[in-house]
């Protein structure tokens, strides 16, 4: 039996109360491998809920108490793996770069998922570590060519756990942080544009794009905010919807968002960049614009959408259970030498 020790986040409980896709994964695989007989430890935090084996210094989020600091409790966090390393076979790494920096300390294998470069300033550390530890991408297009990678694995989902809607809801939705990379206020501009409610439901990630952006727009009747909507509510507002608008600012890592709105059977209109050709097959499940001009073209179009192939897609190619096969083949890999 491997012995897994899987390293999590502590900015969001595993799994997250509402936000944290970084932890939704990291849960969702976990708990699908103690389900096929892996001994996993996961290291989260103290709140955390798993059907592994539980390991924690932090007692909280530090995005849910401020009065933790994260550089104190990630130090903790991670030092706390790393002095247990021998008693595994293989730590998994889901805590970005900070870890790599601990690996040539230590016998066990690391493999760590690149959930994706929060800046060009930290690929220094991956270069690094390139040859003696093993990158996972979420992506073809969030591969860096200067990394070697064992394996692309997309996110998985449950699909049975998101509710289907063979009809179309009546607004558009915006779900994920609020923040200029997402293209909340060019959601808000389309929406307008074409007489649709919008509903936003996501943290607010930049206070002030929210104030300056997308909270003069707010009126409770063509434009919602809602607020981070939670595993309990997410499906609701997701299979409701008319469509997902994504009208991303940068080039998407992945984009859990658009494969969870899919799985209850939502179209999604995204920009087509980053990962978003690999998840969307423009005019079936959703379409892939250039421009605003193009988001505004496909309203119109989003009744030729089949809602059925949308959740089939997930099934078919981002379940949670292709996901872990694949996790697995790479730590057999790794561990066969």
């Amino acid at each position: 039996m491997i012995r897994i020790a899987m390293l999590s986040p502590i900015a969001w409980r595993t799994p997250p109360r509402h936000y944290g896709p970084w932890e939704w994964i990291v849960s969702q695989l976990t708990e699908n491998l103690v389900a096929r007989g892996f001994d996993v430890t996961l290291f989260a935090t103290g709140d955390s809920q798993t059907k592994g084996k539980l390991q924690w210094v932090c007692p909280r989020p530090y995005e849910e108490d401020k009065s933790l600091d994260p550089k104190v409790w990630e130090s903790l966090h991670i030092s706390n793996v790393f002095e247990q390393a021998e008693n595994f076979d293989i730590i998994h790494n889901h805590f970005d770069f900070l870890p790599l920096n601990f690996s040539s300390f230590i016998k066990t294998p690391m493999v760590t998922t690149i959930h994706g470069f929060s800046s060009p300033k930290i690929l220094p550390v991956y270069k690094k570590y390139n040859k003696s530890n093993v990158y996972v991408a979420i992506s073809e297009a969030d591969r860096n060519k200067e990394l070697d990678y064992i394996a692309t694995i997309h996110h998985g989902i449950p699909a049975q756990d998101y509710t289907f809607s063979p009809n179309a809801g009546k607004y558009l939705l915006v779900f994920g942080r609020i923040h200029h990379d997402k293209g909340v206020h060019e959601a808000i501009q389309l929406a307008q544009k074409v007489n649709f409610p919008l509903v936003i439901a996501g943290i607010i990630q930049d206070e002030k794009y929210f104030l300056e952006k997308v909270k003069p727009f707010i009126d409770g009747q063509h434009v919602r905010y809602i607020g981070s909507a939670g595993p309990d509510t997410k499906s609701k507002i997701l299979s409701n919807a008319l469509a997902l608008l994504h009208l991303i600012n940068f080039d998407e890592p992945f984009g859990l968002s658009v494969i969870e709105a899919m799985a209850c059977g939502t179209p999604v209109i995204a920009m087509n960049r980053g990962a978003m050709p690999e998840i969307i097959k423009d005019g079936q499940n959703g379409f892939l614009v250039n421009s605003m001009e193009e988001a505004e073209n496909r309203i119109a179009m989003l009744n030729q959408i089949d809602r059925t192939f949308c959740r089939k897609t997930v099934q078919q190619k981002f379940s949670v259970e292709n996901m872990v096969d694949k996790y697995i083949k790479v730590y057999e890999k790794i561990l066969s030498g």
